[in-house]
Parts: C-alpha cells; structure tokens; sequence
C-alpha cells in the first residue's frame, strides 16, 4: 500500500514527500507537510483530503497541534495512533527548543527564546505567568510557571518569584506571561506588577532582565518598550 493513500494519480513531482525530499519544505503548504505526517487517510477519504479538512476546521497547525484528542477523534481517519503523533511532534518540538535555549545564552539567542516562550504558552485559555530563571551567564536553569489566572488576569505574588529564585541560586530572571485574548499589548497593570517584582529582586541582588507578553503569533518586550523602569 502506498504511503500516501489515493495519490497514485500524481506525477512524482507534485507528491507531497517527493517534493519534500527533492525541493524542501518550504516548497510544500501546510496541508502536504501534515499529509506526510498522517502518511494514510481511511475509507472513502484521502490523505490528502484529509488534511485540507484539518487545516480548514482548525484555522492552523499551530491550532491543530494543540487542539485536545477529544477534538480530533470527532474526524474519520483519526485513531489514537495518529492522534499520539500529532501529540508527539508538538512535545519534539518543545523539547528540541528548551534544549536550545538552556544551551545558550538567554540575552544573545532572543529569537530561540520567544520561540520557546510561544511554545510554552501555546494552547493555553487562561492567563499563566512564568518566570525563567537563570544562572550567572544568563543561561537557562527552568522555565516555571508559577501563577495561574482565569481569561483575563492572574493573581501575582513577588514573594513567591523571589523564594524561587533564591532556591534556584538564579542570577537573573525573564518575566514572562500570556495574553489569552491574543493582544500582546501591555497594560498598565502589567507595567506596575513588572516594576514591583524589578525593585524586589534588585534588594537581593538578582536581575530582572525583561517582561515578555505572549500573545497569538506575537511577544512584546516591555525592555524593548523602556518599560522596565
């Protein structure tokens, strides 16, 4: 049986893994590059097919990606073991950006760490606040997310990030938190908390090196603003 069910018809050139292989990725749409990840369709439906429904009904891969398996078993085609991929492609991808960011450093490598930032926040509905917290070099020691908030707000305590960083002997810390809604923008809110835990962490001698806001596709940095003080 082929690896691409109902695409014997194509010419080699406009299969989706025979573009991968000869052309590259950034040859082929969202909807061929799930296509060989899904490798099969089921009876009555292409792969091909199937995947154009996905793409549709979800808006995105990143959509897809994070959706829970409850929503994809509602589509013919979709058993547990395509639905455990899906689930494992989005843990590859998270473990293979932590590896990056903990293996260089935070301030000289910004694009792998809003990259992981995004991904930490991905899929979330409710506003989460983490810190990632590092060493002397400014390297990576643990992301954490430590406060948990409904859609609109979560409850912050500098207290706790200070207990925290102390336990973890970090040098510096990257505020950092989601805006459900999609809006990285800022509020005045968030400018106050970022100013209240930046003073705080000074009187230990610990660095607040930023405050990123994570929004759909979009991180705002309030040291790129001039927010921070």
């Amino acid at each position: 049986m082929p690896a691409l069910q109902h695409q014997t018809t194509q010419p080699p050139s406009d299969r989706p893994r025979e573009k991968l292989l000869n052309h590259g990725a950034e040859t082929l749409s969202d909807i061929e590059l799930l296509a060989i990840l899904l490798r099969t369709g089921s009876k009555g439906i292409g792969v091909i097919e199937l995947s154009r429904t996905l793409v549709h009904h979800f808006g995105s891969l990143d959509a897809l990606l994070t959706a829970r398996p409850v929503q994809l078993k509602r589509f013919k085609g979709l058993g547990e073991a395509k639905i455990a991929e899906l689930m494992a492609i989005l843990a590859i991808c998270q473990r293979v950006l932590e590896h990056r960011v903990k293996q260089g450093n935070a301030l000289t490598s910004p694009d792998s760490t809003r990259q992981y930032l995004q991904m930490h926040f991905r899929g979330q509905s409710s506003e989460q606040f983490a810190c990632l917290f590092l060493d002397t070099r400014h390297r990576v020691i643990v992301l954490e997310t430590l406060f948990y908030g409904t859609i609109n707000s979560a409850a912050v305590y500098p207290r706790e990030i200070l207990k925290r960083a102390l336990a973890l002997n970090a040098s510096a810390v990257i505020l950092s938190h989601n805006h459900p809604s999609g809006d990285p923008e800022p509020s005045q809110a968030d400018i106050r908390i970022t100013r209240t835990i930046k003073q705080a962490l000074e009187l230990i001698d610990i660095k607040c090196l930023d405050h990123m806001i994570v929004g759909r596709g979009q991180i705002v940095s309030l040291a790129e603003r001039g927010l921070l003080t």
